[in-house]
């Protein structure tokens, strides 16, 4: 499994963990939680930003360009 892989399969969870603890953090009266969703897209682009990172480069096109016919 590579870590681009990786980040796909905890990212779900990793998506409910934080959504679990901004809810207790609303119910133990810290912050309200229409304070504190904006961390869940925070996190939801980081762990993009880190799938991104981890994935293999697509192979290099090696074929030759088309021939032949009027260039415009």
């Amino acid at each position: 499994m590579n870590s681009g892989n990786f980040v796909q399969a905890i990212r779900g969870p990793i998506m409910l963990i934080t959504l679990g603890s901004l809810v207790a953090i609303d119910y133990a009266g810290v912050y309200g939680f229409w304070r504190t969703w904006p961390i869940l897209i925070i996190i939801f682009g980081v762990l993009k930003l880190l799938e991104r990172a981890a994935a293999k480069p697509p192979d290099p096109y090696l074929g030759n360009p088309p021939s032949g016919g009027n260039a415009i």
